[in-house]
């Protein structure tokens, strides 16, 4: 194993709770908490029944990925998962003076959507589709097109989603890297935002340290 540890177990009065880093890949924990559970912590898990409490973070998963980890957890007879559950998203933060746009729904290949202000997306944006924003733009789902933020030329702009699988991402002039020279295997909760001209990926829970005194949507 890796010395960087991913999943933490803690007994508590109910049975164990599970920690599991929101941050790393989800094949390397999945690995890791087979390997907890068959080698690193054999006395903890035997005897009578254990109920377990399963803490994601931020991590978002889809129910398949829940059944993964439900079954390494269940291949230990004496384990019964009693929740998975996840930490509630972190709310996106916009400067309220902005215009904010809100839109439901798919953007598709072929269509492009252009507002002059913040976007927030409650749906996909599908390859072949595009965003052109002079502000930031949220995308509650995947980001599978072009998204460009700043398109007056700010760069102290963000684009945020909670899936990250761009084509291509644009902040002012800065257009980002071929997408598989930086994008990570967890592409979960992720925004891009600028640094010195060059474009970061980070973790939407590390959001705050751009905005020090985030307002909240107005709607």
């Amino acid at each position: 194993m890796t010395e960087k540890q991913h999943i933490t177990i803690k007994g508590v009065k109910e049975g164990l709770v599970f920690l599991l880093d929101d941050a790393c890949d989800f094949s390397a924990l999945l690995a890791e908490l087979q390997y907890k559970l068959e080698k690193s912590h054999q006395q903890l898990l035997t005897g009578p029944i254990v109920h377990v409490q399963v803490k994601l973070g931020a991590r978002v998963v889809t129910e398949e990925e829940k059944e993964r980890i439900r079954a390494i957890i269940r291949a230990r007879g004496n384990l019964l998962v009693q929740s998975i559950e996840g930490e509630a998203p972190p709310v996106p933060v916009v400067d309220s003076r902005e215009n904010l746009k809100i839109l439901t729904g798919i953007i598709r290949s072929g269509q492009t959507v252009e507002h002059d202000g913040n976007l927030l997306l409650m749906g996909d944006l599908n390859p072949g589709g595009t965003i052109h924003c002079t502000g930031d733009i949220y995308v509650l789902g995947a980001l599978r097109g072009l998204a460009h933020a700043g398109k007056d030329g700010r760069e102290d702009v963000v684009i945020a989603a909670s899936l990250m699988r761009p084509t291509q991402l644009r902040i002012g002039e800065v257009i980002s890297r071929p997408p598989d020279e930086w994008m990570t295997g967890d592409a979960m909760m992720e925004f891009a935002y600028l640094n010195e001209g060059v474009m970061q990926i980070e973790k939407m829970t590390h959001l705050n340290r751009l905005r020090k005194e985030p307002l909240l949507f107005r709607v």
